[in-house]
């Protein structure tokens, strides 16, 4: 990230120094405890960076004790609201929450078919169907106009009851009660692990088509948990707003909360509040991720990297590699995607060779068999190649282990791997390979790096003269260049600019 500018040029107006935050509706009742509903929404949806806009639905009387009276908002009253915020303040995503009456929710349901073919807001909806403190508001037909509703979501998130009574299924498996919703319209469905028997653990269940996911964080002992559901839709509908996507919002969502639960603090004689913690930005509150095809956490961590990996060139020949180790590279990886198994055994033999010579540190993209035989300094791996990689024997033979990642779904699941290092990609747009995901930015990049503490990090993608200092002040631990170097006319020439670069601004932002 740039310094700033403390020169005395013209002043900017406020608006142009700052970029505008997404407009987030909150459609939800009032708690007059300030612990949850369109109170909780609001903390949570300014401490994320967004501007929270509100719908309610009802007002409520209630304190730390429990709810005393509830009184749901005229049908008239609450269209009059969507139709003022719809006039001026277009939402970017909308959260839901409590919604007291079956009226209002064809209510909503009509309005919400209308206003999302016209604005591309995604919504959430967490269906408040009772409260922590035994209440229940449902019945029959209520439970029939969720169900109706279901098709304008795009993340509904139940916990398990309340997961049972949409389903009118409440025996069945979790999987055959999620299959019911989607067959109404569900998009994706979160369901919430707090009321699932578990000692340790509270697992959060994510279903999307047929892909299911699980994040589980440790259960915390705490009594304050007032407003828990809230907390994590609406720090959910927060980050979907930002742009993240689903899977690397819902990671960032349920960090937010479990640090939100630990910092939980009394409000009364009853359960207390959560707190509202900021942006993410600790390791230890990042779910841990399992899913199909994902390797088992090792029992030890990856052999460490004691020295800064600076400027990391990505080659794909033996020329180029003999090219630039003269230039001592903090290190360099050599990624070969073609060839058969004599001409790859080959390379790779002479490309150790070669690195022991300069005392370089080479890591070897994807081979980890030859890797491993030939005496490489550790391997580079992508996610979709963890899965047949075997990481004991890697580990084992006292290999580094780098890991790519491209959002923070990808850098928890790297992360709980503990591997020598996590690339953070892709920051800019890359000519390098067909990317399926969007770049990163600088802010988000510089969102990840403290995440990583412990963890050495690598930036990578599109970064070239223009960027690397920015990209230095995110803090990484190097810079993986491929295009900027490997393109030049005098690559070794190159390397030498950015190793001096790397010099300045490495030592400048520590």
């Amino acid at each position: 990230m740039q310094a700033a500018n403390t020169s005395l040029a013209s002043p900017q107006p406020v608006a142009a120094l700052q970029p505008a935050k997404p407009l987030v509706w909150s459609i939800a009742a009032s708690d007059s405890g300030g612990g949850a509903g369109i109170q909780a929404d609001v903390l949570t949806l300014q401490d994320l960076g967004c501007h929270a806009c509100t719908a309610i639905t009802a007002i409520t009387a209630q304190n730390s004790l429990g709810v005393q009276a509830l009184e749901p908002v005229s049908n008239k009253l609450f269209q009059a609201q969507l139709d003022a915020l719809k006039s001026d303040l277009p939402a970017r995503a909308i959260k839901i929450g409590l919604l007291p009456t079956a009226e209002m929710i064809w209510q909503l349901a009509d309005w919400l078919q209308q206003y999302k073919q016209q604005h591309q807001a995604l919504v959430v909806a967490d269906p408040v169907l009772g409260s922590s403190s035994g209440q229940h508001w449902h019945s029959e037909a209520l439970l029939d106009a969720w169900r109706a509703l279901l098709p304008h979501i795009d993340v509904l998130t139940p916990n398990l009851p309340e997961l049972g009574l949409l389903s009118g299924r409440p025996t069945q498996a979790i999987d055959e009660q999620v299959a019911l919703l989607q067959a109404l319209g569900a998009s994706a469905v979160l369901v919430k692990g707090g009321h699932i028997s578990q000692i340790r653990d509270v697992t959060d269940l994510l279903y999307q088509q047929d892909k299911l996911v699980a994040l589980a964080c440790e259960r915390l002992q705490t009594p304050h948990q007032h407003g828990t559901g809230c907390t994590l839709s609406s720090a959910l509908t927060a980050l979907l707003a930002h742009g993240y996507p689903l899977e690397d919002a819902l990671v960032l969502a349920r960090a937010y909360l479990q640090a939100a639960l630990e910092q939980g603090y009394a409000t009364g004689a009853g359960p207390g509040s959560l707190a509202h913690p900021g942006w993410p930005t600790s390791q230890q509150y990042l779910p841990r991720i399992s899913g199909a095809n994902w390797p088992k956490t090792p029992t030890a961590p990856f052999a460490g990297i004691s020295e800064p990996l600076g400027v990391y060139p990505v080659v794909d020949s033996i020329a180029l590699l003999q090219q630039l180790l003269p230039e001592q590279p903090g290190c360099i990886q050599l990624r070969l995607k073609q060839g058969s198994p004599a001409d790859l055994h080959a390379q790779i033999a002479e490309a150790v060779m070669l690195c022991r010579r300069y005392q370089v540190r080479l890591f070897i993209n994807d081979h980890w068999q030859l890797a491993i035989e030939l005496g490489a300094y550790g391997v580079h791996l992508g996610q979709e190649d963890l899965a047949l990689a075997d990481l004991t024997a890697i580990q084992q033979a006292g290999l580094r282990l780098g890991i790519s990642s491209h959002g923070p779904f990808e850098l928890a699941r790297a992360l709980q791997l503990r591997p020598s290092y996590v690339a953070l990609g892709h920051v800019f747009p890359t000519q390098t390979k067909q990317m399926p995901s969007q770049p990163q930015g600088l802010k988000r990049l510089a969102l990840s790096v403290p995440l990583c503490a412990g963890t050495p990090t690598v930036a990578i993608g599109g970064i070239d003269q223009h960027s690397f200092a920015q990209t230095c002040a995110s803090k990484v631990h190097g810079i993986a260049m491929v295009s900027a170097i490997t393109k030049a006319t005098q690559p070794a020439q190159r390397l030498r600019f950015f190793n001096k670069l790397w010099e300045q601004h490495y030592a400048y932002h520590r």
